[in-house]
């Protein structure tokens, strides 16, 4: 039992080293609120409609080595969505679709990222991750880009821009009010831009 026991502690430490490389990738990024867009659409009443909400908080941890051990948190503030439709915005804020009062944030957590074909984010990536809506949370997968801005050299990864997109039933959230209005399917386009810290 003795050996047993001082060959898992051993195995333990041999490991150690590796997970503070793979820690030691990791660089922080921070996000441009000014550039950044958080925008989703939805049809109502048939016509397709469109808005916007802003983030509040943001975890960006990208391994320029190995992107796909990149880690993203996101914190929307739901308080603040817009719609194109001001008479909209009330209903969608409403305690039978987004809850704004009970439930102020939306988050997003990555629980991995699959690279493209060609090994790469910008080539058509997959993330993944747990989505929270109205204090219910489920697993979504979102298509990724990464980009360095135009101009700059290959291995400047200084700024880069991001683009996600994907769509979720609004049903599976709770967010159920006006169903003979809004139809159940929700795309979101987010867009933002991020630098090194």
């Amino acid at each position: 039992m003795r050996d047993l026991n001082r060959r898992a502690i051993l195995a333990g430490l041999a490991t150690l080293p590796f997970a503070q490389t793979l820690h030691a990738a990791l660089s922080p990024y921070a996000l441009s609120e000014s550039d950044t867009k958080v925008g989703f659409s939805f049809d109502l009443s048939g016509v397709a409609q469109s808005g916007t909400m802003p983030i509040r908080t943001t975890d960006v941890q990208v391994d320029t080595t190995r992107l796909q051990n990149s880690r993203v948190q996101v914190a929307l503030d739901v308080s603040k969505a817009k719609t194109r439709l001001p008479f909209a915005r009330a209903p969608m804020l409403s305690p039978s679709v987004l809850d704004a009062e009970s439930h102020p944030t939306i988050t997003f957590v990555s629980t991995g990222i699959e690279l493209g074909q060609d090994g790469r984010i910008s080539g058509g990536a997959r993330i993944t991750g747990d989505l929270a809506v109205r204090g219910v949370t489920r697993p979504i997968t979102l298509q990724a880009s990464l980009y360095r801005p135009p101009g700059t050299a290959a291995g400047d990864l200084d700024r880069l821009s991001i683009s996600l997109k994907g769509a979720l039933n609004r049903h599976d959230f709770g967010a159920s009010g006006y169903p003979d209005l809004v139809n159940d399917t929700v795309t979101l386009d987010i867009r933002a831009e991020i630098s090194r810290l």
